[in-house]
């Protein structure tokens, strides 16, 4: 009876599981390679169980091939300097079934931002094997859902999506652990260096050319850990991705943050019709050549002048703006030509009884009243969280099958952030600078006020001052916002970049990395 009763609890704590779908492969044992994290999450908890592994098998259609996979639902500790979980972090991993060298297979290490937001956006939005079910412009439909994404990268390289401490199911082990541990800019990329060595080591994958994604605020994390993982794990990469950048850390004076806004308010002007016949006959991008022109050789000069403009050339140039934005010349000579963004969100269409999202201004919303400042909500961000929390919650509990009662945090308790010390674009280019092997990506929405395009592009000129590693920087822009893939075609062109950029990214045999 001891016996049985033993039995039953090893299998309670410590069963592996292997959930199939149709056509899928039998039964057994994990791979070698997730035996180490194979403790199955206990079903009707809300305690996380820091080290755990479910995984499935799935076959999807991109580009017109079938690819098998293998996905693992799991979690992985976070070790203190004595060896004690502190953090379990949650993980979603993608491997392709059918490849049986990995040591040339790359690997995408792929997270969000916030802070405090986790991995759910790009895994079913933007690059993984399954997505959710949107219209063709990004906006929800019922029933919740997802269905295949053949645009997904998995034919070219495995992929894993990981949330930081309090986003998805990740949570710290205990209330004596300090925030600080994790909350913070430079301690967030300290812990999550540690986990990705001991990911990559679990499954064996220090061989592979291993690339970073980061949307967001996961571009200062994304750019901090290129450095970290060099210097602290002695992990060198081949690509860092930055989808819709930060200013990571690029100090800049209010000015002239406010002034490479103005293209991105020209593009929002441009979308929502609210320009000149003649600007908005234009293409897009035919259009915001002329509004960078204005923006980097008149508006910045001018404004760096301050309260010493001449008064004839201050009205002269919010005549131009004016033009180029769709605001009154009032409102902007109110402003001292440095349009606040909350007031460009409430100000383009409050004449038709609209506001404009921050992070992707395509979105409308109706406020309680016309008049103030600033929009009561972000439409764009209600929109997203409508469709994506149900989609990750089915995909994760009856797809994955991974069993638990806790609840997936889209966006998590992470404050207050320590934001000092954000140097994570100089670490970027010290680290692109150290490794010859290394190419960053910088991928933007044109609609996006919250890291906006031309302060993406004005990053990337200030990255590396030398000018010498510019062949390994590069910029796109997309007819889309933060999110960048949520609009279908957006989603097939970004996806196909992204399998340029990481062939482009791979040494020829034999080639050294050098100068």
């Amino acid at each position: 009876m001891r016996k049985l009763i033993g039995l039953f609890l090893l299998t309670a704590l410590t069963g592996r599981v292997i959930a199939q779908r149709a056509g899928s492969a039998e039964e057994g044992a994990l791979p070698a390679a997730h035996a180490a994290s194979a403790v199955k999450a206990p079903a009707g908890s809300r305690v996380l169980n820091v080290d755990s592994a479910v995984t499935t098998h799935a076959e999807v259609t991109i580009n017109g091939q079938r690819v098998p996979y293998d996905a693992v639902a799991g979690t992985i500790p976070v070790w203190d300097e004595g060896g004690k979980p502190i953090a379990g972090l949650f993980y979603t991993y993608y491997e392709r079934s059918d490849v049986k060298d990995r040591a040339a297979r790359p690997l995408v290490i792929s997270f969000n931002g916030g802070p405090g937001t986790p991995s759910v956006w790009m895994e079913i939005g933007y690059t993984g094997p399954r997505r959710l079910l949107l219209d063709d412009e990004g906006y929800p439909v019922q029933p919740y859902g997802l269905k295949e994404n053949n645009s997904s990268i998995l034919d070219i390289a495995d992929i894993v999506y990981l949330d930081p401490v309090n986003t998805g199911f990740s949570r710290a082990v205990g209330k004596d652990v300090p925030p600080s541990t994790f909350f913070g800019v430079n301690a967030d990329i300290k812990y999550l260096a540690e986990w990705i060595s001991t990911f990559v080591t679990r499954y064996n994958r220090w061989a592979s050319p291993k690339f970073l994604i980061g949307e967001s605020y996961g571009t200062t994390r994304a750019s901090g850990l290129a450095l970290e993982l060099q210097e602290s794990q002695w992990m060198y990469l081949n690509g860092v991705i930055l989808v819709s950048p930060t200013d990571l850390g690029i100090e800049r004076s209010e000015f002239v943050q406010a002034s490479l806004r103005v293209p991105y308010y020209s593009a929002t002007a441009w979308y929502h019709k609210a320009l000149a016949p003649e600007l908005q006959g234009k293409d897009l991008t035919d259009m915001l050549q002329e509004v960078e022109n204005f923006t980097i050789n008149e508006l910045i000069p001018a404004l760096a002048k301050g309260g010493f403009l001449e008064e004839g050339r201050k009205k002269e140039l919010a005549a131009r703006m004016s033009r180029y934005i769709g605001l009154s010349e009032k409102s902007i000579l109110e402003s001292n030509l440095i349009i606040p963004a909350d007031f460009f969100w409430k100000e383009l269409l409050r004449d038709k009884g609209f506001t404009v999202g921050r992070l992707d201004s395509r979105y409308r919303g109706i406020d309680g009243k016309d008049a103030g400042d600033e929009p009561d909500y972000n439409a764009e961000l209600t929109s997203w969280l409508h469709s994506f929390t149900p989609a990750i919650n089915i995909y994760l509990r009856e797809d994955l099958h991974y069993k638990t009662d806790l609840k997936y945090n889209m966006f998590g308790p992470v404050h207050p952030w320590d934001n000092q010390n954000n140097h994570t674009g100089e670490d970027l280019r010290k680290a692109i600078a150290e490794n010859p092997y290394l190419h960053l990506l910088i991928q933007s929405g044109y609609y996006d006020g919250a890291c906006d395009y031309f302060n993406a592009k004005y990053s990337l000129w200030q990255l590396d001052p030398s000018g010498r590693l510019k062949d390994r920087l590069h910029w796109e822009g997309y007819r889309s916002g933060h999110m960048l893939y949520l609009r279908k075609p957006d989603l097939a062109e970004a996806n196909e970049n992204l399998r340029k950029f990481i062939r482009a990214s791979l040494p020829k045999p034999g080639e050294a990395a050098k100068y």
